[in-house]
């Protein structure tokens, strides 16, 4: 395992802690001020003020105490890019429900410049091209 793999491992897992632990303003400062979420509902978002405003509906409690439990990770260190699969773990209107997803994630040192969030869904969603 080369070290640039590890230390793209141990950033995945710092900025997904971040979630686990609502801490919205570490979320946000894990993103270069190029950085894009592009969202799993077709959203982008450039620059981590704008993705702040759009992690506040998750992170900040409309879905209750979010967690994300790992699920499987890889990493291509000459690239800085990762994929890492996991389980949402929420609230909604008082029942726990689970979601599962995966990102694709693009490192440039220790920022994000890009992260692509995908989800598992009842029905695809369709775009125009």
């Amino acid at each position: 395992m080369t070290d640039r793999r590890k230390e793209l491992e141990e950033l995945t897992h710092q900025f997904v802690d971040c979630f686990n632990r609502q801490d919205i303003d570490g979320i946000a400062a894990f993103f270069a001020e190029d950085g894009v979420y592009e969202d799993s509902n077709g959203g982008s978002h450039t620059g981590p003020a704008a993705i702040k405003e759009a992690f506040v509906p998750l992170v900040c409690g409309s879905r209750g105490k979010i967690s994300f439990d790992d699920e499987d990770f890889f990493a291509e260190p000459e690239s800085d890019k990762v994929m890492a699969s996991w389980t949402l773990n929420m609230e909604i209107e008082g029942k726990p429900m689970r979601l599962r997803g995966l990102d694709l994630l693009h490192f440039r040192g220790d920022k994000l410049v890009r992260k692509m969030a995908y989800c598992k869904a009842a029905a695809p969603q369709l775009t125009e091209g």
